[in-house]
């Protein structure tokens, strides 16, 4: 940490890294006044292995940085750097992206395709404001960010008066699913007496399971989540929730 008075120059660093291991995080500020900027704090993820990696961070509200510069580069290799190819908030692009910020916040992504497999990468992002700029930097492994969105399509139907039928459609977005399969995980949940219940069960290869042993007259709610069949990274987001009520046997 270093300083000058008077107001002319302000650098603060924090580093944190494990030594032999893959963690590295850098914030770094540097401004013109004696309240630097906050660095951006970046998401990275694989919603497409290994197609495609998106990061992404919010734009603070009260300061509105001029620019930002989004890198990569191979955490060995670090003087061959590629850009970040950056997508403003609130543009048609954002379409391709799973995540939804509420209206009263402004998320930023940049996309990075073709990552090679089993290689450290670190990224850079800076926030250039007027007086001064701040800087993210991360490292990560495209098989420890893997995430894919969330399964869509999810419907679940009656078949008698105990058990359902839930299917759903794997995430458009994972582009290989024939070589890279998907495993899913079924989450549902009601309400005994007031009292919060939930079961998760899984994982299942299939697109469609049978519920058995349900409660007649009884609402619940499902949602389904999907993951790398061979468990890189983590379990999506779970998908849009679907309620539905067995109906009781008629008399």
């Amino acid at each position: 940490m270093a300083a000058m008075t008077g107001g002319v120059c302000v650098t603060v660093v924090l580093l944190m890294c494990v030594v032999g291991g893959q963690a590295l995080d850098l914030l770094r500020a540097a401004a013109t006044s004696q309240n630097p900027p906050s660095p951006p704090t970046v998401h990275c993820w694989c919603p497409s292995y290994p197609n495609k990696t998106l990061c992404s961070w919010l734009e603070p509200s009260h300061s509105s940085p001029t620019h930002y510069v989004a890198t990569c580069s191979e955490r060995h290799r670090q003087s061959i750097t590629e850009q970040c190819h950056l997508i403003q908030p609130g543009s048609l692009s954002t379409a391709l992206v799973s995540a939804s910020p509420s209206s009263s916040e402004r998320l930023w992504h940049c996309h990075l395709p073709n990552l090679k497999l089993l290689t450290d990468y670190i990224i850079n992002v800076t926030a250039v404001y007027a007086g001064g700029s701040s800087s993210y930097l991360s490292s990560f492994m495209l098989e420890d960010i893997v995430k894919p969105d969330p399964p869509v399509d999810v419907r679940v139907s009656p078949l008698n008066v105990r058990n359902l039928l839930a299917e759903w459609s794997p995430p458009p977005t994972w582009t290989n699913l024939d070589i890279l399969p998907l495993k899913y995980q079924i989450l549902y949940q009601w309400e005994n007496r007031g009292i919060p219940k939930s079961v998760n069960l899984g994982p299942f290869e299939s697109t469609k399971v049978e519920l058995k042993g349900l409660t007649p007259g009884r609402p619940y709610l499902f949602q389904v989540c999907a993951k790398e069949l061979l468990g890189l990274g983590e379990c999506s987001d779970w998908s849009s929730p679907v309620k539905i009520t067995i109906p009781r046997a008629q008399l």
